[in-house]
């Protein structure tokens, strides 16, 4: 499930937003005021949606932005007129005042867009850091060394051992 940040000034209205999305099937994950406490929010979440005014008690919307991993999307609502200056970002926008399912329908856009981002990474395979390559290389040099291998067949070696025994290659 996607987590779910509301940021807002006033918590009364966030806490008001918290309901509408509780009532549409959503659960929010934290309720904010200021940019710091969605920051800090957003480290205990893997990805999500971070739904904010323009302004918030220490920061404005593209301030948080330029703070946020990039695993998670925002969903500025605000007026029309202050929307202009959202142009040209990957913020998503959302002008006030809205229709309830105008806000359903954004949010479960987001949580697809999300999901599917989230597949794509799973799908990509891991990225071994330089200590991990040295030490597979050192593997097979040893064992090519050891029983005349040619460096192919040590890494099958290495990769069909890994298999058998259910560990990582490394």
């Amino acid at each position: 499930m996607t987590g779910i940040i509301v940021a807002l000034p006033k918590i009364e209205d966030a806490k008001h937003m918290k309901n509408l999305l509780a009532r549409s099937g959503y659960s929010v994950e934290a309720i904010c005021t200021s940019g710091l406490q969605v920051l800090s929010a957003v480290d205990q979440l893997n990805d999500g949606i971070v739904i904010c005014g323009y302004k918030l008690t220490d920061m404005l919307y593209f301030e948080l932005h330029e703070n946020l991993p990039k695993e998670f999307e925002m969903l500025l609502m605000a007026s029309q007129h202050l929307l202009v200056d959202c142009q040209d970002n990957d913020i998503i926008c959302l002008a006030m005042p809205f229709q309830m399912r105008d806000l359903v329908n954004t949010v479960e856009m987001l949580s697809n867009s999300i999901t599917y981002k989230r597949k794509k990474r799973k799908a990509q395979p891991r990225q071994r850091n330089p200590e991990e390559i040295a030490l597979i290389k050192e593997a097979k040099l040893l064992l090519m060394d050891r029983n005349n291998m040619t460096e192919e067949e040590a890494h099958r070696y290495i990769q069909k051992r890994s298999m058998e025994d259910g560990t990582g290659l490394v």
